[in-house]
């Protein structure tokens, strides 16, 4: 499967700069990693904090 960077950009919620944006793919993989979960699963005012965290994405959907 090809990843088509131009079309993620325009969802991508990432506040960030990095050179995994836009390349899902690439960008999940680097955050299982780290036992994080990227940006787009976090509402904006929680994705601006910085915090990937698993108990924060459970935090704000509970």
């Amino acid at each position: 499967m090809e990843c088509n960077k131009n079309r993620n950009l325009k969802r991508c919620n990432c506040t960030f700069s990095c050179d995994k944006k836009g390349l899902c793919c690439e960008c999940v993989e680097y955050h299982r990693r780290k036992g994080q979960l990227p940006a787009c699963y976090f509402p904006a005012d929680i994705e601006r904090t910085g915090d990937r965290s698993v108990e924060a994405y459970l935090n704000c959907r509970s």
